[in-house]
């Protein structure tokens, strides 16, 4: 969206605008304070490319983190300002699409965009959120985010520092996590073990994020009673092609 001209806007297909959100905080020494919201850029990238009719805004790099605020580097704006920031994003971006959709990848974030959509939804306006998660996840900076960062950005992993963390149940660290942060659980900021991450397993763990992704682009479409088919059939050979394109794109 940062290259186009309104008129451009104005002239495509105006029903679904996709928004990924994310954060700028620790995943250990190893993976980018970026992480959360490269996953969801990636994903995002791949169903606009996918679904050429959707519209794309520009990411929201800053959420709520503050359970990594001992990490130099996080940035937070808390759940009530990132409430606030959605709330008035799609109350705008609804003026000019029918639905927009959220791919979320920062589980702090939750709280918020469940506040904003309640809202939201009682105002009449047509948001949803995907949560960009993988039910065998580990929970921060550990394999899961690991091999994805390995498919999507090798680049910027930095495997020589990866080194296993707190691989307790979260469940039970939840009490110390509260009251402490994650610094407090887990020094090197990493709950899990990124230690034996592949780009394999990665390539795996973002097609199975994605293809739910797509099935609600595909929903929302036929809700608006709009025939739309993907711009090739969805195989795993054009995710890779779809995620290539977006790691080379955002590199630069």
């Amino acid at each position: 969206m940062h290259h186009a001209r309104w008129p451009d806007i104005a002239a495509a297909q105006r029903t679904l605008l996709l928004w990924p959100i994310g954060s700028t905080e620790q995943h250990g020494p190893h993976l980018p304070m970026g992480t959360d919201t490269l996953i969801a850029q990636a994903l995002a990238d791949a169903a606009h490319q996918l679904f050429p009719a959707t519209g794309l805004a520009p990411a929201q790099p800053v959420g709520a983190s503050g359970e990594h605020e001992h990490f130099p580097g996080t940035l937070s704006i808390g759940t009530p300002a990132l409430t606030q920031i959605v709330v008035e994003f799609v109350r705008h971006a609804t003026r000019h699409w029918a639905h927009v959709l959220i791919i979320n990848g920062h589980g702090g974030n939750h709280d918020a965009l469940r506040e904003a959509v309640t809202l939201l939804t009682y105002e009449g306006r047509s948001v949803h959120v995907h949560h960009a998660t993988h039910p065998d996840a580990d929970p921060h900076a550990g394999h899961h985010e690991t091999s994805l960062l390995l498919h999507l950005h090798p680049h910027l992993v930095r495997t020589d520092l990866a080194a296993p963390g707190n691989t307790t149940p979260i469940s039970d660290l939840m009490p110390a996590l509260r009251a402490g942060g994650t610094a407090a659980v887990a020094p090197n900021g990493i709950l899990g073990d990124p230690t034996h991450a592949t780009a394999a397993h990665g390539r795996s763990i973002f097609h199975q994020m994605l293809r739910p992704l797509l099935t609600t682009v595909h929903a929302l479409f036929q809700g608006a009673g709009i025939t739309v088919r993907p711009q090739v059939p969805f195989t795993i050979a054009e995710a890779d092609r779809n995620s290539a394109t977006t790691a080379s794109s955002t590199s630069t």
